[in-house]
């Protein structure tokens, strides 16, 4: 059975270094704590893909050193690989690679910031690698990044010359696809949750009042956490 590898790219929520746009108006450690929320949220819709999909669930992680935070959070399942490289491509290029060579037929890599990604789009990705051909998959983010990135061949390409952590990630990406000739498969747009205003969208999203995002995961502990621990004023 052909199983696909889904990574989520993320560092452990320590107070302090997670969120830290967020932790400005929320606080360190309620910051850490919604960060822990997502990344339960986000291996919860992974785990919600049916097994006769072929999917296996990771944690891309860092730092070194914070396996047993993460063992936490991740179902027992989740496999971790730690982070390499000096940046964000690097670091996509690298698990990408590794995880290829682990015997996955496709890669999947989605951000831990996004609680309410629809296991959906997961399997679109996933159906959309396992059709004929080289291709790339992208889930645009409402940033200007991406929010997903799914591959069956490992191409440093689409990893250089990229600014990451702007606006143009996404158009830059689908440039470099472009210039190697790889077909590229769009998946619906969706969004990160890393300043108050996102925030927002994610509490009206699930009070069922968002316009532009419906039909997410359910989100449980991010939801059980905004209900209990954070005013709603954040």
């Amino acid at each position: 059975m052909t199983v696909a590898a889904i990574g989520i790219m993320c560092k452990a929520p320590r107070p302090g270094a997670a969120k830290t746009r967020l932790a400005k108006v929320i606080g360190a450690v309620a910051a850490s704590e919604l960060s822990a929320c997502f990344l339960r949220d986000v291996a919860a819709a992974i785990e919600a893909i049916p097994e006769t999909v072929g999917r296996k669930g990771y944690a891309v992680y860092a730092p070194a050193g914070t396996e047993q935070m993460l063992r936490g959070l991740f179902p027992e399942k989740f496999g971790l690989l730690l982070k390499a490289g000096e940046d964000l491509g690097d670091a996509l290029f690298g698990a990408t690679r590794d995880l290829l060579l682990a015997g996955h037929d496709c890669v999947l890599l989605v951000n831990g910031d996004s609680p309410t990604l629809p296991s959906r789009f997961l399997v679109q990705a996933i159906e959309a690698l396992r059709g004929e051909g080289d291709r790339l998959v992208l889930g645009p983010a409402s940033d200007g990044g991406y929010y997903l990135i799914g591959l069956k061949s490992p191409h440093r390409q689409l990893f250089t010359q990229i600014e990451w952590g702007t606006d143009t990630v996404f158009s830059r990406t689908c440039e470099r696809a472009a210039e190697i000739c790889l077909a590229t498969t769009l998946l619906p747009e969706w969004y990160d949750i890393d300043d108050v205003e996102t925030l927002h969208w994610l509490r009206d999203e699930l009070a069922g009042h968002s316009t532009r995002f419906r039909g997410g995961s359910p989100a449980s502990a991010t939801r059980t956490l905004l209900a209990s621990a954070l005013p709603a004023s954040s």
